[in-house]
């Protein structure tokens, strides 16, 4: 009888200490400088036709904008260079955008990465995901969460944004988080994150949660989060949300990776 009733507790005790997250993806950015991210993991978007939000920069391949620093960090790098990909025009930038399109995605859990932030007029940096049925579905329907998007000439401010049939671009359902008078998101590196779970989105910065979204923000549409999702990290040059470089700009300028992280529910 004492045996079994240890046996009880113990287990009791067991399923209480079970972790919430369960680790899937763990991208440390370990690694030789100058080499390029994880093959079996991140590929890169290239071109310079302005992907959709007349972006001034060409996105390069391999590891030529986007590479390890030898101290455990992923830098994208934007520079002031002349670049001409394809049948694209030519670009007076360059930058990277890597991405884990066809190489891993995943439905619901939580998604973070560790990140230090670009600055200046015109700099755009993102972590964000996209529907891995973007291909036959089109954006929006397959969906975009934005995990975190940075306008590099206003240092207070991140978004957290989800966009979807109804509800994109203009109309999508965002949020920001401003730091009080006098920070800044230059200074240190900081935690973006969503855990997303069925009917739940909850976007995080530094461990607070800062919105939560659920189908009922976006009705009458509909809610497209019901499928694998595949990671984005870039940094744009210019747009028309950011708006586009000017004398004050300095370039090169980095985004620092210091990990992504997926984890699904324990």
């Amino acid at each position: 009888m004492i045996v079994a009733t240890c046996l009880a507790l113990t287990l009791t005790s067991m399923s209480l200490q079970a972790p919430k997250w369960v680790l899937t993806l763990s991208e440390e950015f370990d690694g030789a400088a100058g080499a390029g991210a994880n093959p079996k993991v991140w590929g890169n978007d290239v071109g310079g036709h302005g992907f959709g939000n007349a972006e001034w920069q060409s996105y390069t391949p391999g590891n030529e904008n986007a590479f390890l620093d030898g101290k455990g960090n992923l830098v994208i790098e934007a520079r002031k260079e002349k670049a001409k990909i394809g049948n694209d025009p030519e670009r007076e930038y360059t930058s990277g955008r890597l991405l884990t399109k066809g190489k891993f995605s995943q439905k619901y859990g939580r998604f973070e990465a560790r990140i230090k932030l670009p600055s200046g007029k015109g700099i755009w940096p993102a972590f964000w995901m996209m529907g891995d049925n973007i291909t036959e579905a089109g954006w929006p329907n397959g969906g975009e969460i934005d995990i975190m998007e940075f306008l590099g000439h206003d240092p207070r401010t991140v978004y957290g944004t989800i966009h979807g049939p109804g509800y994109s671009g203009g109309q999508s359902k965002g949020a920001n988080k401003k730091l009080p008078e006098g920070g800044s998101y230059l200074k240190d590196f900081h935690v973006f994150a969503v855990e997303w779970e069925p009917d739940l989105i909850k976007w995080l910065v530094d461990g607070e949660v800062c919105k939560t979204w659920t189908p009922k923000d976006v009705e009458p549409n509909k809610w497209v989060y019901d499928h694998p999702f595949f990671i984005i990290l870039n940094v744009a040059v210019g747009g028309n949300w950011p708006g586009y470089p000017d004398a004050s700009t300095v370039f090169p300028q980095r985004m620092l990776v210091d990990y992504v992280r997926v984890y699904k529910k324990g």
